[in-house]
């Protein structure tokens, strides 16, 4: 529900800011005063079209914004999940900004939007009825989705939707495994060529690696060799090497430390430099031994490394990649010659599944009869009630037909249905958005909604030309109605009528002042002596006439929130 509203440079709105509450809020003033200004603000934020003109003179931007509790609405909840935008505290703050520019901005919480996105979102919390805009019955979509709430069988149709979209699924599967026997086999061939061509290579971890090595060094053997005997001559004691001179040094020094021990430090070093060559000797002179240059063993890992390179380029860029290639090839390849044996299990779960839906749609389609001929009892004699005794209402429930003209199953079973009236006796039966009139198409959808009260999830209702052209009988049963159905909704009423207005839980006066040459719409929440004030006005003309004010007590006393579970 909208507990919150905030304009700023709307048309004749300087800044208001009106606070609503749940039940029955009611918006009344003078002709002009700016209530349908309000409404307009109202419709921008849940996102009809917009243009220039609503801007304040005088001013570059027009900014609308909301709080929205949307606590006990699963829908929405739902809706904005899958939009990824969290609610703070049950509650979401709409916001629209339009400039002179032509440019604007829409977000839900801090997440920019489109305006059709905001319209999607808000067509779940509100239906604004007195324009043929934002109403969700007028959308024949809603129609199959509201009978179904009113029959009880919801989630029973959200179940029927999973398995049809299931069966769908199975479907897909099938037609892929036969669409292309050709394919198919093409797709076999490629693969038994893959995994045989990677499986007699019998590849090893690493061995590419391995190969790129041996093959440097075999391919270098001479100029290794060559480095090999030049070191080793440089060092080695027997060629009169760096071992043969530090043998002579080492001797020096022996006989200068009996001279002189403080430097029998240097002498450990020197020792230790010794020791530290001869055994780099050692190394060089093993591993110059143990070197072999064999040709026919370079020619084996160059084909090696060859054959591995050619895999690496077809299969993957690493051995690895090669190799989990190759897994993922064999997987593929059972599973495709498996087909047949898919195939046959696909259709025995398919034929099962159609079996189960054609049985589910039937069931389905009994409830919503069932319950569509309740629905239109009901509406007509809300409709009655609210002085229309001459419109009919029914409900179609008619097979759901393909463009051949045969009967279908969808997504939600068997059924095409549609709210339909007749207006007057011995008309045929139209759409409901051909109501013509404002006033009328408001007192339908009152009944309409009175009648399914506790069966839409829709949290807030707005009624604008709901009280156009009655009064009597015909306005004190609307009243009724809207005091009624505010005991499950809120309500956002705009009326002329006192009738209707003593009802309100929550009271908002409109008014049009004038400051410093200007013209400007301001609001006010009236209670207590003001309040009578305004019924008094609505009843006379006249708000602090005796009569006029009695009367308003009367009405007041009479018809006032006491009845309602909302606190006055």
């Amino acid at each position: 529900m909208l507990e919150e509203l905030n304009v700023h440079n709307y048309a004749l709105i300087d800044r208001i800011s009106i606070k609503f509450s749940p039940g029955l809020n009611i918006l009344s003033g003078e002709t002009g005063a700016g209530k349908s200004i309000l409404i307009g603000a109202l419709g921008l934020l849940l996102g009809q079209k917009a243009n220039t003109s609503i801007i304040r003179t005088g001013t570059e931007e027009t900014l609308v914004s909301g709080l929205v509790n949307v606590t006990h609405n699963k829908s929405v909840l739902q809706w904005l999940k899958s939009h990824d935008i969290e609610p703070e505290d049950g509650t979401v703050i709409l916001r629209r900004v339009v400039k002179q520019s032509g440019r604007g901005s829409i977000y839900i919480q801090s997440v920019p939007v489109t305006r059709s996105i905001l319209q999607e979102m808000t067509s779940l919390v509100f239906d604004m009825h007195g324009q043929h805009e934002h109403q969700s019955l007028l959308q024949i979509e809603n129609h199959r989705k509201v009978l179904d709430f009113f029959a009880g069988c919801g989630e029973e149709a959200d179940n029927f939707k999973i398995q049809f979209i299931e069966l769908k699924t199975l479907k897909d599967r099938y037609n892929k495994l036969i669409a292309s026997e050709r394919e198919r086999l093409r797709q076999v061939e490629l693969l038994k060529h893959a995994i045989s061509e990677i499986g007699k290579a019998e590849l090893k971890p690493k061995e590419d690696e391995e190969l790129e090595q041996e093959h440097k060094l075999l391919a270098n053997y001479e100029r290794l060799f060559q480095l090999l005997e030049q070191i080793y001559g440089n060092v080695a004691e027997s060629r009169g090497g760096a071992l043969a001179s530090l043998r002579t040094t080492r001797a020096s020094m022996d006989e200068l430390t009996e001279i002189d021990s403080s430097l029998n430090a240097l002498k450990n070093q020197l020792e230790d430099s010794y020791y530290e060559l001869e055994d780099f000797v050692a190394g060089i002179r093993h591993f110059k031994e143990q070197l072999n240059f064999d040709s026919g063993r370079l020619t084996l890992v160059e084909d090696r490394l060859k054959e591995i390179r050619l895999l690496k380029k077809k299969y993957g860029d690493t051995i690895e990649e090669v190799t989990k290639f190759y897994e993922d090839s064999t997987v593929e390849l059972e599973s495709i010659e498996n087909w047949e044996e898919d195939k046959e299990i696909l259709k025995r779960q398919i034929s099962e599944q159609e079996k189960a839906l054609v049985e589910s749609a039937g069931v389905l389609s009994e409830k919503r009869k069932s319950a569509a001929s309740v629905l239109e009892k009901k509406v007509e004699d809300e409709l009655k009630h609210l002085g229309m005794p001459k419109v009919r209402f029914k409900v179609m429930v008619r097979e759901k037909l393909n463009e051949s003209k045969r009967p279908i199953i969808a997504q939600y079973g068997k059924d095409d249905i549609e709210y339909v009236i007749s207006p007057n006796l011995g008309e045929p039966f139209k759409k409901l958005k051909s109501i013509v009139s404002g006033g009328e198409l408001s007192r339908v959808m009152l009944a309409i909604k009175s009648a399914l009260a506790e069966s839409d999830d829709i949290n807030s209702l707005i009624f604008d030309e709901v009280d156009a052209g009655i009064g009597g009988q015909v306005a004190i049963a609307v009243g009724e109605r809207l005091k009624y159905l505010s005991e499950f909704k809120q309500i956002l009423c705009i009326t002329h009528l006192a009738t209707i207005a003593v009802r309100a839980n929550n009271h908002i006066k409109v008014e049009k002042i004038m400051e410093k040459g200007r013209t400007f719409t301001k609001v006010k929440t009236v209670k207590g002596q003001e309040k009578k004030e305004e019924i008094a006005r609505m009843l006379a003309g006249d708000k602090k006439e005796d009569v006029s004010l009695k009367h308003a007590e009367e009405l007041l006393l009479k018809y006032g929130s006491s009845d309602s579970k909302f606190a006055p």
